[in-house]
């Protein structure tokens, strides 16, 4: 961090602000992997810019910055975002290729991918009818071997 320093005579010196370095607010290598994952979690659920950055309440236009690396994540964005493509924050920080921690490589990819979208759409779902045809559909498929 750096620290601007003023000087004057006879009381010694006082500081008068700290700004963080410039590089210090660039986004780093972790802004731009939680980025792409944003951006692959959101086209896996079908969802559009505008469709996740509504639920963000934030612009179609920030959401394309955070996704390509060029603005830095505060954690409570990170958080939101998470909720919002109803994966767990870890997911997020995921790097291709690496399984999910705790997991095994078998356990972790393809099945937990439908999984994540499985429960996506269980979620967006607002009707309760449609939401006990949806879970009576699971249960009958999930019976089956």
């Amino acid at each position: 961090m750096k620290q601007v320093l003023k000087l004057t005579e006879g009381t010694g010196a006082t500081i008068m602000s700290i700004k963080p370095d410039k590089k210090e607010r660039s986004p780093n290598d972790v802004d731009r992997l939680v980025g792409r994952n944003v951006r692959r979690l959101r086209t896996e659920r079908g969802l559009t810019l505008v469709d996740l950055s509504a639920a963000l309440k934030i612009s179609h236009q920030q959401l394309q910055k955070y996704e390509t690396g060029a603005n830095r994540l505060s954690a409570g964005m990170i958080s939101n975002l998470s909720e919002a493509l109803s994966v767990p924050i870890e997911t997020l920080f995921v790097r291709p290729g690496q399984p999910a921690r705790g997991r095994s490589r078998s356990q972790s990819g393809a099945l937990d991918a439908l999984r994540q979208q499985g429960l996506f759409c269980l979620e967006r779902t607002r009707s309760e009818s449609t939401l006990q045809k949806m879970v009576d559909i699971l249960k009958i498929l999930a019976s089956k071997p």
